[in-house]
C-alpha cells in the first residue's frame, strides 16, 4: 500500500465517524458577521490554522480549495463570494465529499445568504487537477500539502500554480519542522498521513515554492502545533512541531531572486527626514517598514549605524517593500 492510499483511509474513516483530535489547530473560528459555522463543520476542521484571509478575498475572487475536509472553510471562502460556482473543492476521497454535502444543508438552515451551489465539489487529485489555467484568483489547502513526499509535493505545487492567474494566491497552512526526522518517522505512512512526519523546514517549504516560479512569499503566521516524543513515537529525541500560514503569490520571478517576507523590518533613525537607498527602498525616519529579507540584506551591508534591521518575527501582515 502506497502511503496515498493510506492517507485516503485515514480521512475516509474521519469522514464517517468525525474526528474532533485528528488535527489541533489553534485558530478560532472565524465568527464574521452573519455567518454562522455548523458544529459538523467544527468537529471535522483538519487543519493546522487558517488560509481565510479577508484582505485576500475582496471583489468576488473565483476560488479553488484542494482537500474539503469537512467544508468549514469552503462555506468561509463563500462568504466573501456568495456566486454559484465561485468556489470550487476538489477531494479524492467520495466520503469526504459526501460529508461537505450534508453539512453544506446544515450550513444552508444556519445562514440565510448560503446557497449549497455557491460551492462546486469536484472529485478530483491534488497532483492534477481537472481546472483551466490561469482560471483562480485565491487557490487554498490547509494541512495537505505536507503528506506528500517531494515529488509529489513538487507536482501538487506545480498544479496550483498553473491554474492561478497571474498575480494569484496559494494560500496554505502547513507543520514545518527544523530538526532531522529519522527514517522510522519519514517512512511511517500512517504518521504521515497524520500531518506529521512529513513536515518540512520553512526554508525547504519555501524553495519547494519559489522552484514552482511564485515570485513573491508571505509568512504570515508561525506556531506551536505537535511534540513527538520517544514514549510514544519511534524517535530517541523530542521533535517540535509547528505551523505556519503562508501565501504565495504568482508574481514575476525578480532577476535577483524571489521576494520572501519573513516578518523583518527596517527602521531608519538618521538626521534626515528619511533614506532613499537609489534601488526604490524610502525609510520614514523613525517609522518602521515591512521588508523581504532580500532587502534587509541589502540594506545591512551598507553598514550604515542609523538603520536597524528586525530579525524575523515569522508574522508579515502586508505593506511594506521589496
Amino acid at each position: 500500500m502506497s502511503y496515498l492510499n493510506a492517507t485516503n483511509d485515514l480521512y475516509k474513516e474521519a469522514a464517517l465517524t468525525p474526528d474532533v483530535g485528528l488535527c489541533c489547530t489553534t485558530n478560532p473560528i472565524w465568527e464574521l458577521p452573519g455567518l454562522k459555522i455548523p458544529k459538523i463543520m467544527q468537529e471535522m476542521n483538519y487543519g493546522c490554522g487558517s488560509t481565510v484571509n479577508a484582505r485576500d478575498l475582496t471583489n468576488n475572487p473565483k476560488m479553488l480549495y484542494v482537500g474539503v475536509g469537512g467544508g468549514m472553510e469552503l462555506l468561509q471562502f463563500a462568504y466573501f463570494n456568495r456566486q454559484k460556482g465561485g468556489v470550487i473543492g476538489v477531494d479524492v476521497v467520495d466520503e469526504m465529499l459526501e460529508a461537505s454535502r450534508q453539512n453544506f444543508i446544515e450550513a444552508e438552515a444556519q445562514n440565510d445568504w448560503f446557497k449549497s451551489d455557491f460551492v462546486d465539489l469536484v472529485k478530483g487529485d491534488a497532483l492534477n487537477l481537472n481546472v483551466a489555467d490561469n482560471s483562480i484568483d485565491v487557490a487554498a489547502q490547509n494541512c495537505l500539502f505536507n503528506i506528500f513526499k517531494a515529488e509529489d509535493l513538487k507536482k501538487a505545487i506545480d498544479e496550483m500554480y498553473r491554474v492561478l492567474k497571474p498575480h494569484g494566491k496559494l494560500v496554505m497552512s502547513d507543520p514545518t519542522c527544523e530538526q532531522e526526522m529519522n527514517a522510522a518517522l519519514r517512512n511511517d505512512d500512517r504518521l504521515r498521513a497524520l500531518c506529521l512526519s512529513g513536515s518540512l523546514p520553512i526554508a525547504d517549504y519555501v524553495k519547494a515554492l519559489t522552484d514552482a516560479g511564485f515570485g513573491t512569499i508571505e509568512i504570515r503566521a508561525r506556531k506551536p502545533y505537535r511534540i513527538l516524543d520517544p514514549k510514544n513515537y519511534p524517535t530517541d529525541e523530542l521533535i517540535y512541531i509547528e505551523s505556519i500560514e503562508i501565501a504565495a503569490i504568482k508574481d514575476p520571478m525578480p532577476e535577483d531572486g524571489p521576494c520572501i517576507f519573513t516578518g523583518k523590518a527596517a527602521i531608519y533613525y538618521g538626521d534626515q527626514d528619511f533614506f532613499d537607498d537609489k534601488k526604490g527602498h524610502i525609510l520614514l525616519k523613525n517609522q518602521p517598514i515591512a521588508i523581504c529579507d532580500k532587502t534587509a540584506g541589502d540594506i545591512a551591508a551598507l553598514g550604515r549605524d542609523d538603520i536597524f534591521i528586525s530579525e524575523s518575527t515569522y508574522h508579515y501582515d502586508g505593506g511594506g517593500c521589496c
